[in-house]
């Protein structure tokens, strides 16, 4: 979970090649309408984001089993509580500096998202609160130390 540009598709990909388990990107369950909304500069509604989140909690529904590791956005508890539906989730926040985000995201190729809605996400965000199985991390850490802290919260107690 994490802001656009926090890395949540480069370290969820890698840390699902070490689980041997299936991935997927969250910005694939969102309609044609919510990418053309945000692609013109428009933050998501709630209502918006509803059936986006339905699809995300089916999905791992659909990978209690085998295992699974889906990114997403997941910026507002109510958010998280409907993925939470779906069955276990461990919530990886990649948590950085806006500056940072700010560069990745001017600088990555080919994405619909314009760093101008990068402050209405950061205002939304509210962070893992009491009850939310989850670990925060630092973007400025390398994607192997934040694998790393990842696998490491996953370990049974």
């Amino acid at each position: 979970m994490g802001v656009a540009g926090s890395g949540k598709t480069t370290v969820g990909q890698e840390l699902a090649a070490r689980l041997g388990v299936e991935y997927a990107e969250a910005d694939t369950f969102h309609s044609k309408a919510n990418i053309e909304k945000m692609s013109a500069g428009h933050p998501l509604t709630d209502a918006d984001r509803g059936p986006w989140l339905h699809a995300i909690a089916a999905w791992i529904r659909d990978h209690q089993d085998s295992g699974g590791v889906v990114s997403s956005s997941a910026l507002k508890r109510r958010y998280r509580d409907v993925l939470r539906a779906g069955g276990d989730v461990l919530f990886l926040h990649l948590d950085g500096p806006r500056e940072l985000i700010a560069t990745r995201m001017t600088t990555r190729p080919g994405h619909f998202m314009p760093v101008s809605l990068l402050d209405s996400q950061l205002a939304d965000l509210e962070p893992l609160g009491a009850g939310e199985w989850g670990v925060v991390v630092n973007i400025t850490d390398t994607p192997e130390e934040i694998i790393r802290l990842a696998l490491n919260a996953l370990k049974p107690t």
